[in-house]
This record gives C-alpha cells, sequence and structure tokens, in this order.
C-alpha cells in the first residue's frame, strides 16, 4: 500500500475501499510508474 501512496500521492484511507485484486493491480502499475528507464540489478 505504501508504493501506491508514495507514487499516485492517494492517502491510505483511498486506498481502504479496494478490494486485494484492485491493490494488487495498482501496486503494478506504481512499480511500473516508478521505474525510471532503469534495468532491474542495474
Amino acid at each position: 500500500m505504501a508504493d501506491i501512496a508514495v507514487v499516485f500521492h492517494w492517502a491510505p484511507a483511498d486506498l481502504d475501499p479496494l478490494s486485494l485484486t484492485e491493490l494488487m493491480e495498482w501496486r503494478e502499475r506504481a512499480r511500473q510508474r516508478s521505474e525510471t528507464g532503469q534495468k532491474h540489478g542495474a
């Protein structure tokens, strides 16, 4: 949840209504957005 909140500037309360599946989907979006073109392990 912290990843989502930091990347999208959402309060934890904004995430409370989301299901686990939705949280997982938003977590993946946050991961993709936070990548700055760097490859893993670099």
